[in-house]
């Protein structure tokens, strides 16, 4: 999956997540979204490969 489309997705499933009180909505989407958009920062691919190591 490209770069800027992560952001975007993860940007949307933590929008999504604030109206939790929605059925098919959730909470559960806000800590989805961090990591999803996560995986494009740099210090998360540098605690990624150390912890491979």
């Amino acid at each position: 999956m490209p770069r800027g489309l992560r952001i975007v997705v993860g940007a949307l499933l933590i929008v999504g997540g604030v109206f939790g009180f929605l059925p098919v909505l959730g909470f559960w989407m806000i800590p989805l979204g961090f990591m999803v958009a996560a995986m494009d920062v740099d210090l998360y691919r540098r605690w990624k490969r150390r912890r491979r190591r």
